[in-house]
């Protein structure tokens, strides 16, 4: 009979947000290639194929299993709230070792500084990210699955079935917010699609109740400027559906304004987009301007436009940066070098077993 304890997680994966985010779509694309390497186990919706799940009995179990040599399991959180129920669980009895990758754009609330020092090791997704932290980090970039974000075989055919206006697609991914520099692309887009006819823009992300009056304000500026049918506002997509989008991408705008990394900036360089991208998260170390794209101030509609439209009146020149932004991702951005250095730091957290 198999040892039940060769069941039992080394590492558990807290996802304690029921709506998705970049943040579970980071977990959910490394978690499967962690798991390739130590047992991991998920809580928490949006579980990715290949994950086991920890249900609350699992946990339970964990609690009052006797003290073994081997060291505790790793409980690997990147919010608040699964720092905050690492912490609790600890001091309730659980054998835990508490990690936590911060991918945080601005300086850290009070409560996050005293949970990040109760942390037994710290990952940042940046080098700005590890500056806005009071201790010691390991830098560790996001990487891609360049195997799921790929170059469609046909773009133009990728592009015609989704029925789009036109013959090129350029896209804006990401929460619909000011944060995002949502509104910075709709003004960049309402200045060049009447130049361009052969483009269609697209918007896809979700759209908090909060911003329900930004959305429509995006939306009026759009209509005003004879963009209807052209400038596309396509909500939350499934995330199945999400490599398919950047397949349809001549062309991807990174708009933040304040961003932590950027996930979606390597997505559609694996996908073969070109970007050009504001000058906010990683975006300075991910695009190699006059290779992959181009870097403008954050928050400028004007230099968002100004860098876009030689690649809008030059398909071909878009297609060049296209092909070597995906060589970049797959040599510097992949997901398995991601999950390998973030088992380093496991591994260096069970051989010093603080707990």
């Amino acid at each position: 009979m198999r040892d039940p304890s060769a069941l039992e997680p080394e590492v558990i994966i807290p996802n304690l947000h029921w709506n998705y985010s970049g943040v579970t779509a980071t977990n959910r694309m490394v978690a499967p290639k962690l798991a390739d390497r130590v047992r991991v186990c998920w809580i928490g919706p949006d579980r990715p194929h290949g994950v086991a799940r920890l249900s609350t009995g699992g946990l339970l179990r964990l609690r009052f299993r006797p003290a073994k040599e081997r060291p505790a399991p790793i409980w690997h959180a990147r919010r608040n709230n699964e720092m905050i129920v690492g912490v609790l669980l600890r001091a309730l009895g659980w054998r835990l070792n508490l990690i936590f990758t911060s991918a945080g754009g601005g300086r850290h609330t009070w409560i996050s500084r005293f949970l990040v020092r109760r942390m037994d090791a710290i990952i940042a997704t940046s080098g700005n990210a590890a500056s806005l932290l009071e201790r010691t980090s390991v830098v560790i970039h996001h990487g891609v699955d360049t195997d799921l974000y790929r170059p469609a075989p046909d773009r133009a055919e990728a592009f015609a079935a989704a029925g789009l206006p036109g013959r090129f697609a350029i896209g804006c991914f990401g929460r619909v917010r000011a944060q995002k520099g949502t509104d910075v692309f709709v003004e960049a887009m309402c200045r060049l699609l009447p130049r361009y006819p052969d483009f269609t823009a697209v918007v896809i992300g979700a759209v908090g109740t909060d911003e329900l009056g930004f959305l429509r304000q995006l939306k009026a500026r759009a209509s005003g400027a004879g963009l209807d049918g052209r400038l596309l506002f396509l909500g939350e997509q499934p995330v199945a559906d999400m490599p398919g989008w950047f397949q349809r991408l001549t062309l991807y705008a990174f708009t933040s304004r304040r961003e932590g990394f950027g996930l979606t900036l390597i997505e559609a360089m694996a996908a073969g987009a070109a970007v050009v991208a504001a000058r906010s998260g990683a975006a300075e170390i991910v695009v190699v301007p006059g290779e992959t794209g181009c870097l403008v101030p954050p928050g400028d509609a004007g230099a968002l436009a100004a860098a876009l439209e030689p690649f809008m009146s030059d398909p071909t020149l878009a297609g060049e940066f296209g092909r070597r932004a995906r060589a970049r991702a797959e040599a510097f951005h992949s997901i398995d070098a991601e999950a390998a250095a973030i088992v380093d730091v496991y591994r260096q957290v069970w051989r010093r077993q603080p707990c």
